[in-house]
């Protein structure tokens, strides 16, 4: 699909699009930000788009299914924080410090490394995508996903333990 067709048939059913995602994902920020991944998505294989017969309505399942990607991460993420609060409460003091400190270690060390490997870390050990899902998305290979993922897992290891012992 070229970059007209891709204009003339996908971006008009923006909207629906749109409309869609917010019956899903409730709020408006959230459905936007859908919208527009799966838009990119979209245009990231746009070459497969021909492959099929009615790519509209192609577009309004991949958008359904993003959100419901999306909701099922945001509980898991929800149910994670529950139990992380719970555990947190009943700590001493000390222990809620450390384990605040860790966590703010990790996020600054995972900002420090490069773009595609901040993406790469962040999309499979925080938002649990697959491999072959953030190969897609980065517009990738699966074996360049696997070892960035690989290269930032071990700096992030590395950085930690130089961090943790000085």
């Amino acid at each position: 699909m070229n970059q007209e067709r891709f204009k003339a048939e996908i971006l008009p059913i923006r909207e629906k699009l749109f409309h869609i995602a917010q019956k899903i994902l409730v709020e408006e920020q959230e459905a936007e930000d859908a919208v527009q991944e799966v838009l990119l998505k979209l245009w990231h294989t746009r070459d497969s788009l021909d492959n099929y017969d009615n790519a509209a309505a192609f577009a309004t399942t991949v958008t359904k299914n993003h959100c419901l990607d999306r909701l099922r991460v945001k509980n898991r993420l929800d149910s994670l924080d529950d139990s992380y609060n719970t555990r947190a409460e009943t700590d001493n003091p000390y222990l809620q410090l450390e384990r605040k400190n860790t966590e703010e270690l990790l996020h600054k060390i995972i900002n420090s490394l490069p773009p595609l490997q901040q993406a790469i870390i962040r999309m499979k050990d925080m938002e649990e995508y697959e491999v072959e899902k953030i190969a897609e998305i980065t517009g990738t290979k699966v074996e360049a996903v696997r070892m960035n993922l690989s290269r930032a897992r071990k700096k992030v290891r590395e950085e930690y333990i130089k961090w943790t012992r000085s």
